[in-house]
């Protein structure tokens, strides 16, 4: 029976590209179900054959862990190079949206923290 693998909720179309290749060089037998149309599912890879799922979760964990080391390293190298966003960065270029933003959080926090006194 087909196991769900992955979804593709959030996932990067480089990163799903990259899962698909891993599947195929390893030989594991995957299927890929589309969207749908109204953003109910949002498709998914799955493992034909539930007795690779084992193996495709061990492909994965040493594919995400070298993913994750190539973007930190990618990020600390913008750092010392000053490419990397920053809140600083981003108020200077984008005001009204940083703004805006801060100004709702604010009101959130304030209707949280205030709310239940004005209920009582």
């Amino acid at each position: 029976m087909a196991k769900l693998f992955l979804n593709l909720r959030n996932v990067p179309a480089d990163e799903a590209d990259d899962v698909r290749e891993l599947l195929r060089a390893n030989a594991i037998p995957f299927y890929e179900t589309q969207p749908s149309p109204w953003g109910i599912s949002a498709g998914g890879l799955w493992i034909e054959e539930a007795g690779e799922l084992a193996r495709a979760k061990a492909l994965m964990a040493d594919y995400q862990a070298r993913r994750r080391e190539r973007a930190r390293s990618e990020r600390a190298a913008a750092e010392r190079e000053g490419r990397a966003e920053t809140f600083a960065g981003l108020l200077r270029t984008r005001p009204l949206y940083v703004l805006g933003m801060l100004a709702a959080m604010a009101g959130i926090l304030a209707l949280t923290l205030a709310l239940p006194w004005l209920l009582l």
